[in-house]
């Protein structure tokens, strides 16, 4: 566009707005309606989200309760590095983990260099996009999110929502009770990049690994079922 060009724009721009008051644009924002949401890949909201994160090529495990996210967490890290150490944010719910039933060490904190395993508390679960909501602070640093070479997500199956919207909702709600927090971090999938000769890398900038729990009642099928639909 040329200079010329876009100042005719911004001029159209500026002439239709000039004298318009606030009721009127909000009338004119509410006429618009808002654009249909992605369809998901199944009825159960559980399945669905289970099944974008397999699709983002992240792993998922499915627990009934606390004890059962412990035990995931101990067979995770045993799997992957013959150890029970990790990094956990100061998110009260994850202090309140039972972490000596499985033998789990956990150090509170944000992950530094040298530290593979960082864990995460989710706000809230996206079944539109198979990704995860944290607000980011002293609970639940930044660093824990986009530093370790693995990074593990606790998500309760009572926090799921279908789409981009309700997690702003969501998200909006939080604040009026806690108030803003630092950050939002949306995670969707291991660190990729397609910068290096339009090949698809994990972990060049961030967590090669994302493993996502998900905790609570979920439909006893909802996972196989949701390996079955992303074909992995």
């Amino acid at each position: 566009m040329t200079d010329s060009s876009r100042s005719r724009v911004f001029a159209n721009v500026r002439q239709a707005c000039r004298g318009a008051g606030e009721d009127t644009i909000a009338q004119e924002l509410e006429a618009l309606g808002t654009a249909p949401t992605a369809d998901l890949p199944a009825a159960d909201i559980h399945t669905a989200f289970l099944a974008n994160v397999l699709k983002n090529q992240g792993s998922v495990d499915c627990v009934a309760n606390r004890s059962g996210a412990v035990k995931a967490l101990a067979d995770y890290l045993y799997r992957h590095f013959r150890s029970h150490r990790l990094v956990a944010g100061n998110d009260p719910h994850l202090a309140a983990m039972p972490w000596r039933e499985a033998g789990v060490l956990p150090r509170f904190g944000s992950v530094e260099p040298g530290e593979p395993v960082a864990l995460s508390y989710a706000l809230l679960g996206v079944a539109e996009i198979g990704g995860i909501v944290t607000l980011t602070g002293k609970a639940n640093p930044a660093a824990n999110n986009l530093l370790s070479e693995h990074h593990i997500v606790l998500v309760e199956s009572t926090r799921l929502v279908r789409d981009m919207e309700a997690a702003w909702e969501c998200i909006e709600r939080e604040s009026a009770k806690t108030g803003r927090s630092r950050g939002v971090n949306f995670i969707a999938g291991p660190s990729s990049t397609a910068d290096i000769e339009g090949k698809l890398v994990y972990g060049a900038h961030g967590p090669r690994n994302w493993h996502v729990i998900l905790m609570g009642d979920v439909p006893a099928n909802a996972l196989e079922e949701a390996h079955a639909l992303a074909g992995r």
